[in-house]
């Protein structure tokens, strides 16, 4: 059986969606619906229910659906086995600077350890960014704060948003508050907006960059205020209580994108120990999925 025509058939059932799978698998939508035309022309059967708002498995895809899963997998466990990538297995990780610094100490040395030839290179950038990078074919997992339901994101959890300052600051000195924040496409951004928004205080944006080190440095001066989650914490900063006049903030939620076209051990492995620490983050809350 075509292992190829197997790929789409998983990514197309993972995304519930041609679109989307062809840019996972780095195909065109229409080059995706012919290899699951000829998938069903060989196995005789309908295996998608096609309607104007969604692709949904018949009985027929269902079954299939655990057997092709499986013969992917062994497939990669073959040429990891025999040598067929040379280089090693290359694994594409999306994530947030702040995100690589609190998981990648603990994940890295444990992929290396059990898969020494892998090969992990590491995009740093927004979320938001990092997804339409996924969803276009050029990352293989990213770990994203979720900011519109996907349907390739699995939910982890959530993290409470907290206000930052510097040790010694006092709010009472700004009669504007200051702020430090990631560029426009930021959910922190838009959340510590629409809080203050409900608030008499005036504020205004100082300091704007896609780079945590550079938000830190002004925060740490004693120049502004910025929205972090508590595993962020630069040094010489604390957590604003709501004490000191400022509006509670809510939670975001944390999801781990990966590509359904991966079907190797190493990367099932880099997925769920990266799921497993992250969980396992002080911070990280879980989440009712109604499941």
């Amino acid at each position: 059986m075509d292992t190829e025509l197997l790929r789409a058939f998983v990514a197309v059932a993972e995304c519930e969606g041609f679109s989307a799978a062809g840019k996972i698998v780095n195909r065109t939508q229409s080059a995706i619906s012919l290899q699951i035309k000829r998938l069903e022309d060989r196995m005789g059967e309908s295996l998608f229910k096609r309607t104007s708002r969604s692709v949904l498995l018949t009985p027929a895809g269902g079954r299939l659906l655990p057997y092709a899963r499986q013969i992917l997998k062994l497939q990669d466990e073959a040429q990891r086995l025999l040598g067929a990538e040379r280089q090693g297995e290359l694994i594409r990780l999306g994530i947030s600077e702040e995100q690589a610094t609190a998981y990648l100490p603990e994940l890295l040395p444990r992929m290396a350890e059990l898969f020494p030839e892998v090969r992990i290179q590491v995009t740093c950038d927004i979320s938001s960014t990092l997804v339409r990078r996924f969803q276009e074919g050029l990352l293989d997992a990213v770990l994203a704060v979720r900011h519109a339901p996907t349907q390739t994101g699995q939910l982890l959890g959530r993290e409470p948003m907290v206000w930052i300052a510097a040790d010694d600051t006092r709010l009472d000195q700004w009669d504007s508050l200051p702020l430090a924040l990631n560029p426009e496409g930021c959910i922190f951004r838009a959340h510590a907006f629409a809080a203050l928004g409900r608030t008499n205080r005036q504020w205004e944006v100082c300091y704007t960059s896609p780079s945590p080190t550079a938000i830190n440095i002004a925060v740490q001066a004693g120049l502004a205020l910025t929205v972090k989650t508590p595993r962020s914490v630069p040094v010489g900063c604390r957590i604003v209580g709501a004490e000191e006049g400022l509006p509670a903030l809510e939670y975001v939620e944390i999801e781990l994108h990966r590509s359904p076209g991966q079907m190797s051990e190493a990367f099932s492995t880099f997925c769920d120990t990266l799921t497993e620490i992250v969980m396992h983050g002080n911070s990280l809350k879980s989440v009712d999925l109604g499941v």
